[in-house]
């Protein structure tokens, strides 16, 4: 005998290392009623995972309230705003409770423009002003939304003018980044150009007593910080157009500091809120003031920490187990008892034996055998 010595493969180690029985394949009977269950149980099994992951990864957003020891770091502030103006009559500047330079913070750009729009562009000024109004109004219900699709407030994007009318231009387009220091301050808009001045500084608008003052105006834009996704701006997209001269328009706005943490992603930001206020200037009837545009700032004492909240990775895994097992423990118990009563059903009636067909059924001559006898002797020969 030739004994074999050669060494066993690693895979049939392996099955030997199997601890759960296995049914030959020859006493197992696949019917219809099993592969529907089959079927019925995978599509439903792979939905219930497809949930469950959709649901872990739709994780919870989390505010959280902590004060801002953060009060060295600088600010920016993005403006785009169009004055009812000609820019040779207007200045900008900012004043803070540092008395920094005004031209310490930057200088905005000045292009000189038409404020009437036409229609293609004011049809694009309406729609986001409408929009941005509808989010402003109904953020407290859609706010989960925004935040974990990525939407925000759409910026008042106006398309080029195609024609330009046969006038001077009436307007002044204000646009740019200015770097703030993080203390309460004042951005204004006023007739006349500033000049700065050790404690301060002045706008030369005595030239201009005579000359009417027009402050309507449009926001394009007016943020603090990098734009993040589900912060709203409540001033973008808001137009003011008067009719009376010598207005002072103030918006009084609250920064807050905001840091956003989601997935793979830090940002840094500011949301705002904000209180409006406009009257007429007239000195003869007792309302004194500067006629202009007036953002007042001011800092919060308490910035927001939003972040993603999930659920322990090791109980979500639990649980995809648990829901895949118990389908497939209830599809093999309903397929059990479909089976066992579909098995009761369609069980085969017994035969009935008629005796005298069996009596009968060998009396052909064609079909019966007949004894055919040989004699002994001429076998034997």
């Amino acid at each position: 005998m030739i004994r074999y010595r050669g060494k066993k493969k690693v895979l049939d180690k392996v099955k030997e290392l199997d601890a759960f029985p296995k049914v030959p394949e020859e006493y197992v009977d696949s019917t219809s009623v099993s592969v529907t269950f089959s079927v019925i149980t995978f599509f439903i099994v792979a939905w219930l995972m497809y949930s469950e992951i959709t649901y872990y990864l739709d994780s919870n957003l989390v505010f959280k309230f902590m004060p801002d020891i953060d009060m060295d770091e600088k600010l920016h502030i993005n403006i785009d705003i169009t004055v009812a103006m000609p820019c040779s009559n207007l200045g900008a500047d900012i004043l803070d409770s540092t008395s920094q330079s005004v031209f310490g913070f930057g200088e905005l750009q000045e292009e000189d423009t038409w404020f009437e729009l036409t229609q293609e562009q004011q049809d694009a000024f309406d729609a986001v002003k409408y929009l941005n109004s509808y989010l402003r109004e109904e953020y407290h219900s859609i706010w989960q939304l925004l935040w974990k699709k990525g939407h925000g407030s759409v910026r008042a994007t106006i398309p080029p003018r195609k024609s330009r009318p046969n006038r001077r231009p009436d307007a002044c387009r204000l646009h740019g980044v200015l770097t703030l220091n993080k203390v309460a301050g004042n951005f204004h808009i006023t007739a006349g150009k500033s000049l700065h001045l050790p404690r301060g500084h002045i706008h030369l608008n005595m030239l201009f007593d005579d000359t009417p003052q027009n402050f309507s105006h449009r926001i394009h834009r007016l943020s603090f910080g990098n734009p993040a996704n589900g912060i709203i701006y409540p001033l973008e997209g808001d137009e003011k157009i008067i009719n009376d001269e010598n207005m002072l328009f103030q918006y009084f706005v609250e920064v807050v500091p905001t840091d956003v943490e989601i997935t793979l992603d830090s940002i840094k930001t500011y949301q705002y809120s904000v209180k409006e206020l406009e009257r007429p200037v007239s000195h003869s009837k007792g309302s004194h003031g500067v006629p202009g545009i007036f953002f007042k700032y001011d800092m919060a004492a308490l910035k927001i920490k939003v972040y993603q909240e999930r659920e322990n990775p090791l109980k979500f895994i639990l649980r995809l187990y648990s829901v895949v097992g118990g389908i497939y423990v209830l599809g093999s118990f309903i397929n059990t008892i479909v089976s066992t009563l579909r098995t009761a059903f369609d069980k085969p009636s017994p035969v009935v034996r008629n005796e005298n067909f069996e009596k009968k059924k060998y009396k052909n001559p064609l079909l019966v055998p007949t004894d055919l006898e040989v004699p002994v002797d001429l076998i034997k020969q």
